[in-house]
């Protein structure tokens, strides 16, 4: 099971953050904290998403695989950044690792993946000690199934549109548990976050009302002229 840490670099309340940036623009009252929250709010159901860009998100990452970490690197709107653990530096002995459901139900694979990931570690353990090589080729060993630790800067309009894509039923089990886990990170900040994650958080198909996957995992309707392909 993974963790998120939100960082305390995160915007504190992104709606009224979006109205006052917003404001500056409108040549509107920005002293007023109500009404840069109403305006927030009015740039958010308009879908004025740059005013999201400058809501701040800041944090760890740790537990999840390095395979997920890897699929995670490929939103890369907005101008995000990240650093990830160094397998150069890190003693990755007894490294943790993630069972997927499907093996972990499964005793006879559940014991045998466990093992390989066991031989892996003591593989690594021996080039290193033993044999001297260096820890940063040692670690070629390592599976993507590892469990890694990044530290990640984002904005909002990033994380919104990344969840059209990982909230989707059909996403990688294992990028859904990740952004549910930054999804209730974030709503339990403040009560502007918990708005903005209520509504601001959504697989595609709830946004647009239909799915428009070729293979529908049934929570909308099929786009029209979609339903029935193969």
């Amino acid at each position: 099971m993974g963790q998120v840490t939100i960082l305390e670099e995160t915007t504190m309340n992104p709606v009224s953050l979006m109205g006052q940036r917003a404001g500056v623009c409108w040549g509107a009252d920005i002293s007023s904290p109500e009404k840069n929250y109403r305006r927030g709010l009015e740039c958010l159901t308009a879908g004025h998403g740059r005013v999201m860009e400058y809501v701040n998100v800041e944090m760890v990452l740790d537990g999840y695989s390095a395979r997920v970490i890897r699929e995670w690197y490929t939103h890369l709107g907005g101008s995000p950044t990240r650093l990830q653990a160094s397998t150069r530096y890190i003693n990755y002995e007894n490294f943790p690792y993630v069972i997927p459901p499907s093996i972990q139900k499964h005793e006879q694979a559940r014991i045998r993946y466990e093992a390989l990931m066991e031989e892996i570690s003591g593989a690594c353990a021996w080039l290193e000690e033993q044999c001297r090589i260096p820890r940063e080729d040692a670690a070629m060993l390592l599976p993507l199934g590892m469990g890694t630790r990044i530290v990640d800067k984002r904005n909002l309009r990033s994380l919104a549109d990344m969840s059209r894509q990982r909230m989707c039923d059909r996403a990688y089990h294992e990028f859904r548990e990740l952004f549910n886990d930054i999804r209730t990170a974030l709503s339990g900040l403040s009560p502007e976050w918990k708005y903005v994650t209520d509504h601001c958080f959504m697989p595609k198909c709830e946004e647009l009302g239909y799915c428009p996957e070729k293979h529908s995992c049934g929570r909308k309707p099929a786009r029209a002229g979609q339903a029935g392909k193969k």
